[in-house]
């Protein structure tokens, strides 16, 4: 049987290490990977994949990525599933079996400090009817 996934995309947030009972190390994130098509209104939607990395890797996993690193990330589906308040909830996740970084530390930084434009708050343009070239 085959279960192979490859995720390429965003970080959505800066992933965190985590312990388990145990002290084995673990990370959970999600990757943000734009759909190839638009969507009724003209826009690209996305799809947001949850994933889980152990020990070392999720250890340098979280040392070098930040909210928005571009990623690719290499493992298997898994299901799972557990009792919350008499509901049976299930979760369905990548276990990543290893990552790459797809993009420089300096890149993602200079990305996410770039200011967000506000269309709300562009002055108009002014122009005359002689600017035109038709």
């Amino acid at each position: 049987m085959i279960n192979h996934v490859v995720v390429v995309g965003r970080l959505t947030r800066k992933p965190e290490l985590k312990f388990t009972a145990n002290g084995t190390k673990y990370t959970q994130f999600s990757v943000a990977v734009q759909r190839n098509f638009k969507n009724n209104s003209g826009e690209y939607e996305a799809d947001f994949i949850n994933c889980l990395m152990w020990r070392n890797a999720a250890e340098n996993f979280v040392k070098f990525t930040n909210k928005g690193s571009l990623v690719g990330v290499e493992g298997r589906i898994q299901t799972r599933s557990y009792d919350k308040d008499g509901r049976t909830i299930y979760i369905t996740e990548v276990v990543s079996e290893g990552f790459s970084l797809l993009e420089t530390k300096a890149a993602t930084e200079s990305r996410n400090n770039q200011p967000v434009f506000n269309s709300n708050e562009a002055e108009p343009i002014e122009f005359s009817e002689d600017d035109l070239p038709f």
